[in-house]
């Protein structure tokens, strides 16, 4: 079974928007989500959010090209470079470089961003609106709220080295390669990019076990694992299949962008599998791929979730 809504049924007034409470209530966590819709609510970014926030050296946005499309994208800098200017502000002092699909990110749009330390297994999820785009990003948060840290790898990056040449020699197509292929299924990180018609984008981290991701003749397909149960991310796809995904080698720092369309499949819960008995699985078709451009960071160490569910085929 496939879930997609339409008209009317797309938006709520207030906290979740109608595709998220169509999901929780799915999948029959409608309750626990109320419990915890606290925390979508306006943040003021003071204290510890300000803190770590300022110390973070690696961020993920999601928004849309000067065509429409989607994109997710990284961007790394030293601790300081994202900085809190107010209790709603926040400057990204990076660009997005030449070659990545973002580049160029025009201002005026919702963006959806994640922080993530890799080491310490934290990550904070920021929407807002773009105010400025140029030699750095400006943006104005309406949601900021930690996630939990379920299935985040723990790394240490470093600061990687640049092209040789200058600039990172990028791909553009639609169709996957063989060394693409590899990346992918290599992979226990990736980012999901989705986007609300009324609240924009949204920016994702997803984990597991190297292969959760599958590749097949039909595109990709994962396993969605336990979480918070507040299904922003599938909330997003029941009223809009647009998605963006993001994937790396974080020890050559060549990075993966896909943007197409993501179904959600619904299962019986509790069947064997290695979705954590929930019974989902998303389905991407590719439309766009943007690839080869270099994260200037690398992995230095690496440790696995502890409690990654192990792949059964």
């Amino acid at each position: 079974m496939t879930m997609k809504m339409t008209g009317a049924q797309q938006f709520a007034d207030v906290g979740f928007h109608a595709g998220e409470l169509a999901v929780q209530r799915a999948a029959g966590v409608a309750g626990d989500a109320t419990r915890l819709s606290r925390m979508l609510e306006p943040i003021a970014l003071t204290g510890g959010m300000a803190g770590f926030l300022g110390d973070r050296t690696f961020l993920v946005i999601s928004g849309r090209d000067a065509s429409g499309r989607l994109w997710t994208s990284p961007l790394v800098g030293p601790p300081g470079f994202l900085e809190v200017l107010s209790d709603t502000a926040i400057a990204v002092r990076a660009m997005l470089p030449a070659g990545d699909p973002l580049h160029g990110l025009a201002a005026g749009q919702k963006i959806g961003m994640t922080a993530v330390d890799f080491a310490t297994r934290r990550r904070v999820r920021i929407n807002g609106t773009l105010t400025l785009s140029g030699a750095g990003l400006l943006v104005e948060v309406e949601q900021a709220y930690g996630n939990c840290p379920k299935y985040i790898q723990q790394r240490t990056l470093a600061p990687g080295h640049p092209h040789p040449e200058g600039r990172d020699p990028v791909r553009l197509g639609s169709t996957l390669e063989p060394d693409d292929r590899e990346l992918i299924r290599a992979s226990d990180t990736f980012f999901l990019g989705t986007v609300n018609p009324g609240r924009g984008a949204d920016a994702s981290h997803r984990g597991g076990p190297p292969g959760v991701v599958r590749v097949d003749d039909h595109g990709l397909w994962w396993p969605d694992y336990t979480g918070n149960n507040l299904f922003n991310s599938f909330g997003n796809l029941a009223v809009n299949p647009e998605a963006a995904l993001l994937f790396f080698d974080f020890a050559s720092g060549r990075t993966l962008h896909l943007s197409g369309t993501t179904e959600i499949h619904w299962g019986e819960p509790g069947r064997p599998g290695d979705d954590g008995h929930t019974g989902r699985i998303a389905r991407f078709t590719l439309h766009r791929l943007v690839a080869g451009s270099l994260l200037p960071a690398r992995e230095t160490t690496h440790n696995p979730y502890p409690r990654n569910p192990a792949l059964t085929h």
